[in-house]
Parts: structure tokens; sequence; C-alpha cells
């Protein structure tokens, strides 16, 4: 690789932190316009439930607070990021305390995303996986493949499930 290419290389690698840093904070921060942009036009969150397209994952989003779970925080860890032109995928650590009728839980799990460079030159979520290797009340503890909040049961890691099971 010349000294150009190399240099976009590490452009694009620091572009697709910042993507993954803004959903966080935007979800966390309920800025559901703002979010829904970093997903491309028929873009996919998976998980809990399936939101495609910006409508539906506006919906979706914005509609998690209405039911049992009230209050999030997602922090994200040991990232990856395979680059091949304007394609990448990677997965992403995520630690995520939260409020489960009125009562504190702790969450962990992996994001796998596939993402795109787009025709105005920004990365976007193509699709957006969650799983998770448990999700329990603070009160009782957590351990791998443990779901004490039965939406997560549905978006349980396979490689967790498997391992501990």
């Amino acid at each position: 690789m010349d000294l150009e290419a190399r240099i976009k290389r590490l452009e694009d690698l620091h572009e697709i932190q910042q993507l993954r840093a803004r959903y966080c904070q935007f979800l966390d921060d309920g800025r559901w316009d703002e979010l829904v942009e970093l997903f491309t036009e028929d873009g996919s969150f998976v998980g809990l439930s399936t939101a495609t397209g910006r409508a539906d994952l506006r919906a979706f989003f914005s509609e998690l607070q209405d039911g049992p779970l009230a209050a999030w925080w997602h922090f994200s860890s040991n990232e990856t990021i395979d680059l091949d032109g304007d394609v990448a995928t990677g997965e992403t650590w995520l630690d995520q305390p939260c409020v489960v009728n009125d009562e504190p839980h702790i969450a962990a799990g992996r994001y796998t995303d596939r993402m795109r460079r787009c025709a105005d030159g920004r990365w976007r979520f193509e699709e957006r996986k969650v799983t998770f290797f448990f999700w329990s009340p603070t009160s009782t503890g957590w351990a791998p493949g443990r779901f004490d909040y039965p939406a997560a049961v549905a978006a349980a890691d396979p490689r967790t499930v498997e391992r501990y099971s």
C-alpha cells in the first residue's frame, strides 16, 4: 500500500469507530432521528426484535422505553474491524446496565456489524446485530447464559449458550 492508501485506511477505521460510538450515544440519549441516519436506507437492527429501513428503525428504537425497559446505557469495547474497500465487518463487545420493571439489571453481549461507505462518503450500518451473553437483575447476580429478562432470550448469543449449557 502506498502512503495515500494507508492514510485513507486509517481514516476509514477511525470513521467506523466514530459510527459505533455515535450509535451508543444517540441510542442512550434518545436522539432517534440522528440514530437512524447511522443506518443505510434499507439497514437493519437485529436482536430483541428486527427492524429494517429507517422508518421501522425509528419506530423500534423510540418504542423501546414504552415497555418494561425504562433506561439503558451502552458501553462498547474490544472492537474488531475487517475493512475491504467500501465494506466493513466486525464485532464489538457490549456492557449494558439498564432498568427493567424499575429494577437495576446488567447485560453484556456483542454487536456483529456489517457496514458500508455510502454515496455521500459516510460509513453506515447495513446491519447491526446484538446478541447477549447474559441479562440479569443486579440483586441476583449474573452468569453466562442466564437470561432473567425474557425478551433477551431471543437474542441469546449462540456461542455463549453452546459453551455454558
